[in-house]
Formats: structure tokens, C-alpha cells, sequence
């Protein structure tokens, strides 16, 4: 088994909801074995309390999570990526930046819980639908031999691993 920690980036347009809460999940249940960021294209600047109270929930940390830019993770001194998971659809269709260690990557699209309207329960409610197709997502990706998988089947494994739950 490989020692190796493996860096994943999850971006989404804003950068304050799907992509926070993906961040926080790796970072808890990969802990060790990856060490997760998020980012977003024109970043809103600020956290969506839902995302956050739907990790508390979970006993996830929230400790250092922010709404940031892409950018942070495409200038020199970054972290070098392996893999780079667009978690909305906006995210996936735009020009990215080239990101430091040419990561895999792969669309994990999920609806915008943030879209969601009516009481905050109802919020509530999208918020941790959209972390649980998230985990699951992710437990998937903690599940594969990464030291046995190379090239295009891993970058398949991955794909594939995008299509769950949707």
C-alpha cells in the first residue's frame, strides 16, 4: 500500500457550497491519504452557512475552510495536484487554468444546494443530500488501489465515480 499523500483540488463557480463541502468530507475521510483543497472561478467571497452546518452535522472540521480563486492553486509554490474534480456544471465547461503536476480529472457535478429555495430546512435538506452524494463519491475514490491503477484506468475509475449517485 502506498504512503503517499495525493493532493485533490474540488472547484466549483463560487466556491461556497459543493466545493466546500467536498473539501471538508476528503479532508475527514482521506485524512492521511489526501489532503483536499477547493477553489472557485469567480469565488463569492464567502461560505454558505448550510455547508457548514451540514459538516458540523458530521463532526467534519470546518476550521480554515473559505470561498477562494482557482488561481491560488495555478501560481508557482502551490501545491502540486493530482487530482482537480469539477463539482458543478458552470465549472466544468470553463477554460481552467494549467494546474502544477498535470493532475487527473474528472466532472463530479452535483445540483447547486445554494439554488435551493423555500423554509431552511428545506435548504437544510439539499445542503445534505448534496454532501451525502458527495461522501459517496468519495468513499468510492478512498476504495480504489491507487498504487495498482495507472493512466487510463484510473483515469476511467474516476470518471466512472462522477456518474454515481447522479
Amino acid at each position: 500500500m502506498s504512503e503517499r499523500t495525493y493532493n485533490v483540488l474540488f472547484i466549483c463557480t463560487g466556491n461556497s457550497a459543493r466545493s466546500i463541502i467536498a473539501e471538508g468530507l476528503m479532508n475527514h475521510f482521506g485524512a492521511g491519504r489526501f489532503k483536499a483543497f477547493s477553489a472557485g472561478s469567480h469565488p463569492a467571497g464567502s461560505v454558505n452557512p448550510f455547508a457548514l452546518q451540514t459538516l458540523d452535522q458530521w463532526r467534519v472540521a470546518t476550521d480554515g475552510l473559505r470561498s477562494k480563486g482557482w488561481d491560488e492553486f495555478a501560481r508557482p509554490g502551490a501545491p502540486a495536484l493530482d487530482f482537480v474534480f469539477t463539482v458543478c456544471d458552470k465549472a466544468a465547461g470553463e477554460v481552467c487554468p494549467l494546474w502544477p503536476g498535470q493532475p487527473m480529472t474528472a466532472h463530479w457535478g452535483v445540483p447547486d444546494p445554494a439554488a435551493v429555495e423555500g423554509t431552511d430546512a428545506f435548504k437544510a435538506k439539499a445542503f445534505m443530500n448534496t454532501a451525502l452524494t458527495l461522501k459517496r463519491r468519495i468513499e468510492l475514490m478512498l476504495a480504489l488501489p491507487l498504487d495498482k491503477l495507472a493512466g487510463l484506468s484510473l483515469q476511467h475509475e474516476i470518471d466512472q465515480i462522477g456518474k454515481a449517485g447522479a
